[in-house]
């Protein structure tokens, strides 16, 4: 997929391997979309990307809040009415350890909010300009850290841990892959999820207590794989390690499950 007027949004584009590989996009000639919350951040990059002679534009919002997913949404629809690449990557991870269970503005456990309900809503809404583009990708940052979702405790208000919190949101982004690249499956937009590298060098892992073993470039590399490499428009539907294809959790390939989680979904971000 070639960058030449282009339009790619990368949420938590500010930090870590977002911020890679929106620099990565933006030498490739990329129009990027950069998401973030704080405004000092979201400035430095943008000037990082024009600088090397790419385009960019901070977009802000905390993902914590359905709301501000929606103005996120609507202002890069204004600004850009085709969106040919959208990299959900913005997430949290379990918290230091034993941080209890938070909730988000929307009274929804943290976790499942900002990793997968903000990145469902704002997919679902930006729908229309990813069809008017097509060809066009979604790449969903997941992780091998996968745990079943138990749809009589989504919310996780029975038993909490931050560690079945965090790879709960994660086996939704790939349930929601697979369902989403079903139903697109006629419409030229390649969907698929991926676990970039196990404890990359970030702040997420830092805070959880893991000492980090990848680079943040490995991270990079496997997204980039999929965001504009031919594994990417060709294997839609499934879910990487890496660079390689992988099987995710086995509740990932249950067509239930996935039709129980895009209800709830929809309810849930009033989309439905």
């Amino acid at each position: 997929m070639a960058g030449t007027d282009r339009i790619a949004l990368v949420t938590g584009a500010t930090n870590g391997v977002g911020r890679v590989v929106a620099g990565r996009l933006g030498r490739a000639g990329w129009t990027v979309l950069a998401h973030g919350r704080d405004e000092a951040r979201g400035a430095a990059l943008v000037r990082e990307i024009e600088s090397g002679g790419g385009k960019a534009r901070f977009h802000r919002a905390d993902l914590s809040s359905l709301v501000e997913v929606r103005r996120l949404a609507a202002s890069a629809a204004k600004d850009h009415p085709l969106l040919h690449l959208l990299i959900n990557n913005a997430g949290i991870g379990s918290g230091a350890p034993g941080t209890g269970r938070e909730t988000s503005a929307d009274g929804f456990e943290l976790r499942f909010a900002v990793n997968y309900l903000a990145g469902f809503l704002l997919t679902r809404l930006l729908l229309p300009n990813l069809l008017a583009a097509a060809p066009a990708r979604v790449v969903n940052v997941a992780s091998l850290g996968q745990r079943d979702i138990d749809f009589d405790d989504v919310q996780l208000e029975r038993r909490y841990a931050g560690s079945d919190a965090y790879r709960q949101s994660k086996l939704a982004q790939i349930l929601f892959t697979i369902d989403l690249a079903g139903e697109l499956k006629d419409r030229d937009i390649a969907v698929t999820a991926l676990h970039p590298a196990t404890y990359m060098d970030t702040f997420m892992v830092r805070q959880a207590g893991h000492t980090p073993i990848s680079t943040v470039d490995e991270g990079a590399d496997a997204i980039m794989n999929l965001a504009v490499g031919e594994a990417g428009r060709s294997r839609s539907g499934e879910f990487f390690n890496g660079l390689r294809p992988a099987r995710a959790n086995a509740q990932a390939y249950d067509r239930k499950a996935r039709e129980r989680l895009r209800r709830l979904s929809l309810s849930l971000t009033g989309l439905g």
